[in-house]
């Protein structure tokens, strides 16, 4: 049996951060990550799911072997990450979104076979993988463009291309679609989907995806961790993380402006499990887990009464969001804009 593609063991990293000037001898202390524990089998498509600054970023650069963690262990393709990270660098790749990288003045064909060169792939091989690849996302008629006359969309094409052609063992994406656009992330999603699927000469591939997209996680990943705060919250396939609320009625309303009528004013009625809203120009949109259908009657007994109209009322099905609402207490948009988490 093949040995764990990723194992954590109450992994944690904590920043110290210097104070300003006037406070040359406090030091404060940042919590990235805090115990966490994961066991990613080969072969799996696995998700980070969580805000920005969660800690998903600080997660990956431990297992790339780009940060020491200060407490806990880590292992991938059955090595550790500090004690073997020479070892562990061979069989990995990584891509974040919206990074730059490559040379302005080479083409996107001249950056892609440079880059692999230092793993070591033989030329023929590796124009056959750029080619190929560069065809599946879109831009082999680019091929010849200097990198810097890309824009920024295709240049996170190219990036992502550069993470493929080396066919690692365990392949890291972070945020891979951040500033792709509808098409774009569909083309790259599907790449994703494809690559590890592919069983071809018996490869089993493993990939680990962060995200702060639900779509994209539920669409894609074969489980979801969700963290927050550099804590995972809960780790299941997307549908088990759903049906935990399957119990419950959840409904999202429509309504004309709010008067002063607050999700925590909702939240607070017994028959609440959890409320969210989001104001925008000429009225509000509301989501709520209820403990039981009939309790509706009792929150829009409280729309009347701050005379709130309801211009829209419907039941759905549990999403990865309302999951996220329910672990957290808060949406995930919610919680950016807060910048309560851990920065990352």
């Amino acid at each position: 049996m093949p040995p764990l593609a990723i194992q954590t063991e109450d992994l944690g990293r904590i920043y110290k951060i210097r104070g300003s000037k006037k406070e040359k001898k406090i030091r404060k202390e940042l919590t990235a990550l805090a115990d966490v524990n994961l066991q990613i089998e080969t072969g799996e498509l696995f998700g980070l799911l969580g805000p920005n600054g969660a800690g998903k970023t600080t997660l990956i650069k431990i297992l790339t072997t780009l940060l020491a963690p200060t407490s806990g262990r880590a292992r991938v393709a059955g090595l550790d990450v500090v004690d073997a990270a020479a070892k562990v660098r061979p069989l990995i790749n990584m891509v974040s979104g919206g990074e730059s990288s490559g040379y302005g003045l080479l083409t996107v064909r001249e950056n892609l076979w440079m880059f692999s060169q230092f793993y070591g792939v033989p030329s023929k091989e590796a124009y056959r993988r750029i080619d190929d690849l560069l065809k599946r996302v879109g831009i082999f008629d680019r091929r010849h463009t200097k990198s810097s006359d890309l824009s920024t969309g295709l240049r996170q094409k190219m990036n992502i291309v550069r993470g493929f052609m080396t066919d690692p063992d365990v392949l890291f994406l972070d945020e891979p679609t951040l500033g792709l656009d509808v098409g774009a992330s569909r083309e790259v999603r599907a790449l994703i989907r494809e690559w590890v699927d592919d069983r071809s000469g018996n490869v089993r591939r493993t990939l680990l995806l962060t995200t702060h997209y639900m779509v994209e996680a539920d669409e894609l990943c074969d489980r979801v961790a969700i963290i927050n705060q550099g804590r995972v919250l809960a780790c299941d396939t997307p549908s088990a993380l759903k049906q935990r609320l399957q119990k419950d009625a959840i409904f999202e309303v429509e309504t004309s402006p709010l008067n002063g009528l607050t999700a925590q004013t909702i939240e607070d009625l017994p028959e609440v499990r959890k409320a969210t809203a989001e104001e925008h120009d000429g009225g509000a949109t509301l989501n709520l887990i209820l403990v039981e259908e009939n309790a509706l009657a009792h929150v829009v007994n409280i729309f009347t009464q701050k005379n709130v109209r309801i211009l829209k009322l419907s039941k759905r099905e549990p999403t990865l969001e309302d999951v996220f609402v329910d672990l957290v207490g808060r949406s995930m948009a919610d919680v950016e804009k807060g910048g309560e988490d851990a920065k990352e």
